[in-house]
């Protein structure tokens, strides 16, 4: 069965591990120990999201949720091929961060409950988005899907909500939408990444460093939820 690599093993938050020499690639110059370790998970995790079956374009437009790690580097991501990016979070703070990151239209979803309706008819005057990033899983892609264009791609990334409404059959195929579902990437799409990432002079969004010895504090500050971007546990004091 294939699984994503790290998620059915135990004993990853550890100073050394042997794993196999096609499980790795190089650290790219100029680019920092605690940056790369943002990059092969919620880095090409978005990379994937965008470059999938439909990859994005220039003029196109993206709708990302909320500030947390593969939603920030999707901001990016997006921007560094030319896209329109549309955020949503629930506080004025992040969305100054979002704007920050050259994201050109922020929702507060508390504001705005019915968000994706007033993306599509609004914001883009009835078109509708051209991809979702779809991170918060059951309690978001009801909204996902009145914000996503007719033929336009949803792609399930997490549940970052336990809220669960339940999906409308009808309303998921009158979307007309395709909706594909991601776990991270492979090693190639992590190669294509890096070298875009590098090339692009691109600086991840890491919201705090911990050190080792307080990794437990970082889990415990992930699961506030308040963090932007990544968190890094390192092996320096």
């Amino acid at each position: 069965m294939l699984e994503s690599y790290g998620t059915g093993s135990d004993g990853w938050l550890t100073e050394y591990k042997v794993v196999s020499q096609e499980a790795v690639v190089p650290l790219p110059e100029k680019v920092s120990f605690e940056e790369g370790a943002t990059l092969p998970c919620a880095a090409v995790t978005a990379w994937n999201a965008l470059s999938g079956s439909a990859p994005m374009r220039a003029g196109q437009t993206v709708l990302t949720l909320g500030t947390g790690g593969v939603s920030m580097f999707a901001v990016q991501l997006a921007k560094a091929v030319g896209a329109t990016v549309i955020s949503t979070t629930s506080s004025a703070e992040k969305a100054e961060r979002l704007k920050a990151l050259g994201a050109d239209h922020i929702v507060n979803y508390r504001d705005i409950p019915n968000w994706g309706r007033y993306i599509k008819d609004d914001i883009t005057g009835g078109t509708g988005v051209d991809c979702v990033v779809e991170v918060g899983g059951p309690a978001t892609i009801n909204q996902s899907l009145d914000a996503v264009r007719w033929g336009g791609e949803v792609v399930l990334v997490g549940f970052l909500s336990s809220d669960n409404p339940g999906i409308d059959y009808f309303h998921l195929k009158g979307s007309n939408a395709v909706v594909r579902s991601v776990a991270v990437g492979d090693r190639p799409m992590l190669e294509d990444l890096v070298r875009v990432w590098t090339a692009s002079g691109l600086k991840p969004v890491i919201d705090s460093v911990f050190p080792f010895a307080h990794a437990r504090e970082a889990f415990d500050h992930l699961m506030t939820g308040s963090h932007v971007g990544k968190i890094v546990i390192t092996l320096s004091d």
